[in-house]
């Protein structure tokens, strides 16, 4: 039966927990509530940006957003993860939860702040040296010097070392000149390009002496006195979908020339009289390692991601309480939306997996921390986090869209009304689904990971690296490792009984909901790996091979991902005291791993772990966990600390 919002116990004895919202804020917020404090007092103070968007010219609203973002980085929201010698905060993991809850706002907003402060700060920090850092971190913290992040171009996005930009450097006059040598390889889509960029990261092929050394960074100006610097070209991208108050656009370098000290040189140098240096001999694992210093673009994103989800659920869920339509009898008042079976299934599950999405960006953005902040310097540690973050970020992106398309319609008409946010919410998070990289090649890079115990280059994924990657890939040992014999093995170690542990565990027993997707994730990795040894078997072209299989390969990342994103969500459970907030965030695991498992039915039926009367007992569990979240429903949504400006949906939460 529904149960209604007052209500402690059901016919079956069940009792309802009771949410403290404060104190499940507080575990939610975890060790940043004072950054994430401020952060949604920055937002409350200028909630009119989300009215400036519809409101102002394009013109206007960039300007708009500017201000907002100086005005922010003034009261050091933004620069949380910079040295502390230079202004920042030193805390690399309270600038990911800034970030993380800035996309309560005006989603321009946070992405002027990624590209400033994440990107072009980011890329300087990590990628240049003392001389970089003097000359330019303080008046970048501030937000006083603008700049840009130059990595795609119109040929080229998620394989970076095909660029086309070259710098060949000039040792008579101790100069690199970057030059754009075609259209397709323009810079292109770049966030403050179009207008507030003063300096520009660019991203270009380097050659010395006639001689390629691939990709590096190097710091270009590309305006002086507002105006387009000596031979650059910029244009403006003009309007997109949505986050129209960033400044996107194209840039071409015509020989420009900068100073031998515009190198960012952390990994790599080239000396006054024209002798390349690097501390790391091998070409791709240094073009590697200096990409694997920007993966917290990717984990930001992530995160952003979450909060997107959370603001549309929270519009949703208030509006499902206090929306009525028809009525069960007919002298009976209509029924509020959220005590219909079907919209709890619509909405109940979405919130669940937010909170799984939740404390797994817990994890990844912990890792993040300890690996930038020198806490551990351990490789395996750095490769674990690229591939969490690369796999987080796509399943996070990808539920922010469809919770956002879900939540809308059900929102009914009201929902369509600009007014209600749903139109800024859809438009300006779409592309978060290909920002940082395009989200089935992250996973694509994620699976890569999982196939091999190599220390190989994480992104090695053009056709000649995949070509090297499956000629080289141990497949016996792979087999081995994952054969189904010995995954069943460890499975019984997990649960008592026999093969039949999947028919005979209870269905909330998290034993065995982590047992399932661990399953599912081995049992495709060796189905994988088998696929590769057929066609390598063959002699078939390798290139060809990995293409034919790519299928599979996204398959068992996204279950890698989802078996990583349960394991958080049931250790943070089980680490809790025990109380309402325990109790309630149990049955969220239970509701977001039951649902899991039933959307991925079929496989676990053809593969004979679940039986056909099995299936029917976990649809039917999900929606007795649904009813018994049902009245703890608007306690949940509160407990994201959205201030309510933010919600900015009249007609809907009123």
């Amino acid at each position: 039966m529904a149960l209604d919002n007052t209500s402690t116990t059901t016919v079956t004895g069940y009792v309802q927990p009771e949410i403290d919202v404060r104190a499940l804020s507080a575990v939610l917020d975890g060790e940043y509530a004072g950054i994430r404090g401020l952060v949604r007092t920055n937002l409350s103070r200028y909630a009119s940006v989300l009215e400036d968007a519809e409101e102002l010219g394009i013109d206007a609203f960039r300007e708009r957003v500017r201000e907002v973002v100086v005005e922010m980085a003034a009261t050091g929201q933004t620069g949380m993860g910079f040295p502390a010698a230079y202004g920042g905060g030193g805390d690399v993991g309270a600038s990911i939860a800034a970030f993380e809850t800035l996309a309560f706002g005006d989603l321009s907003v946070l992405v002027k702040v990624g590209v400033q402060f994440g990107l072009f700060g980011g890329a300087i920090l990590h990628l240049g040296t003392e001389r970089h850092h003097d000359a330019y971190l303080p008046r970048l913290i501030t937000g006083e010097l603008m700049g840009s992040f130059a990595m795609t171009e119109t040929g080229h996005g998620s394989n970076v070392q095909a660029l086309g930009t070259v710098a060949r450097y000039d040792a008579e006059r101790r100069e690199f000149v970057i030059t754009t040598p075609g259209d397709e390889a323009q810079k292109d889509y770049i966030g403050n390009a179009a207008r507030h960029a003063e300096l520009a990261v660019v991203f270009a092929q380097l050659e010395v002496a006639g001689e390629s050394h691939g990709v590096h960074a190097f710091v270009v100006p590309v305006r002086v006195g507002g105006e387009p610097a000596p031979g650059v070209r910029i244009e403006d991208d003009g309007r997109k979908m949505g986050l129209n108050g960033v400044d996107n656009g194209r840039i071409r370098f015509d020989d420009v020339r900068v100073p031998r000290e515009a190198l960012l040189n952390r990994f790599a140098d080239v000396s006054p009289e024209g002798v390349y240096e690097s501390s790391i001999d091998n070409p791709h694992r240094r073009f590697f390692t200096m990409l694997g210093t920007l993966v917290q673009g990717r984990v930001s994103v992530g995160g952003a991601g979450i909060g997107v989800s959370k603001v549309a659920l929270a519009v949703a869920t208030r509006y499902a309480v206090r929306r009525r339509q028809f009525s069960a009898a007919a002298d009976a008042e209509e029924q509020v939306l959220l005590d219909y079976g079907l919209h709890q299934r619509r909405l109940l599950p979405l919130i669940a997996r937010t909170y799984a999405l939740h404390f797994a960006q817990d994890v990844v953005r912990s890792q993040l921390h300890d690996v930038f902040s020198g806490v551990t310097d351990d490789p395996e540690e750095r490769r674990r986090l690229e591939s969490r973050a690369a796999g987080l970020k796509a399943l996070a992106t990808w539920h922010a869209t469809g919770v956002v398309q879900e939540c809308r319609e059900a929102c009914g008409g009201a929902g369509y009304l600009a007014v209600n946010r749903f139109a800024a919410l859809k438009a300006d998070s779409d592309v978060f689904t290909t920002f940082e990289g395009d989200n089935h090649v992250l996973l694509q890079l994620v699976a890569k990971g999982l196939l091999t115990d190599q220390a190989s280059a994480f992104e090695d994924l053009d056709q000649a690296g995949m070509v090297r990657f499956v000629t080289g890939l141990a497949v016996e040992t792979l087999l081995e490792r994952a054969s189904v014999h010995k995954l069943l093995e460890r499975v019984r170690d997990l649960l008592p009984g026999d093969d039949a542990w999947d028919r005979e565990a209870g269905l909330l027993d998290s034993d065995y909901q982590l047992a399932m997707v661990r399953f599912r994730e081995e049992h495709m990795l060796a189905g994988l790996a088998r696929r590769i040894k057929s066609g390598t078997d063959q002699k078939r072209d390798p290139g060809t091979v990995f293409s034919q299989v790519q299928d599979h390969v996204v398959a068992l990342a996204r279950a890698h991902v989802e078996r990583l994103v349960t394991e958080a969500f049931v250790e943070k459970v089980r680490a809790m005291p025990e109380g309402g907030e325990k109790a309630a965030l149990a049955l969220l695991c239970d509701l977001f791993a039951l649902s899991t498992i039933e959307a991925d039915r079929a496989w676990f039926m053809e593969h004979g772990r679940l039986t056909v009367q099995r299936s029917k007992a976990i649809s039917r569990e999900v929606n007795d966990l649904c009813r018994k979240v049902r009245p703890l429903a608007v306690d949940l949504v509160d407990a994201w600390g959205i201030p309510p400006e933010m919600l900015r949906a009249p007609d809907l939460v009123g």
